[in-house]
């Protein structure tokens, strides 16, 4: 019995501890995120530069839907 409610305990203190620290990482992430964001619309207007009316950092697709963007690396094969 005292061994269950000591698990519970230290459980809940992991848990307590994780969402303490959530808004940290997700503050990292977005930081990274943006900065990597920053690289690859340099890339896109190094390369589109001779494209007339290319616009950099606009959607190719047209479907009218905002998609986010997904999590990790961004153009592993540009970088």
């Amino acid at each position: 019995m005292i061994f269950a409610l000591l698990c519970r305990v230290i459980k809940e203190e992991k848990y307590a501890a994780r969402r303490a620290i959530l808004p940290m990482l997700q503050a990292e992430e977005d930081e990274r995120f943006v900065k990597e964001w920053k690289k690859y619309l340099e890339e896109e207007a190094r390369i589109m530069k001779d494209v007339p009316g290319w616009k950099v950092g606009e959607s190719v697709y047209n479907s009218g839907k905002w998609m986010p963007p997904a999590t990790g690396e961004l153009r592993p094969d540009v970088w």
